[in-house]
């Protein structure tokens, strides 16, 4: 990581921890205060626009938790959720029927 990230990166950490909200100019003022000459204002411009909205300190709590993954519907669940495992259960057992290999008429050794 080159200064000028670690300069910015560091200025983000430091605006999110007094919880106040992160701007290119108060990055800008951040590294100037800190006498890294080094830094070129785009750099303030991207983590600005790249952490607008975000929680930083969500952000690092949940480093390894891998997001992105959906929340199941607890309202059908209750509901009809042993027909639906069901139903998984078959569609899964096709799909490993139609993916064989002996079934496209070669094999690993032939």
């Amino acid at each position: 990581m080159s200064t000028a990230e670690l300069a910015t990166s560091y200025a983000a950490l430091i605006l999110a921890d007094d919880g106040v909200d992160i701007t290119a100019d108060k990055l800008n003022s951040l590294i100037k205060a800190a006498k890294i000459e080094e830094v070129e204002p785009i750099w303030a411009t991207l983590f600005a626009k790249a952490l607008e909205g975000k929680d930083v300190k969500d952000l690092l709590l949940n480093v390894g938790s891998g997001g992105g993954a959906a929340a199941a519907p607890a309202g059908g669940a209750a509901a009809g959720g042993a027909e639906a495992a069901a139903e998984e259960k078959e569609e899964e057992k096709e799909e490993e029927k139609e993916e064989s290999d002996e079934d496209m008429g070669f094999g690993l050794f032939d």
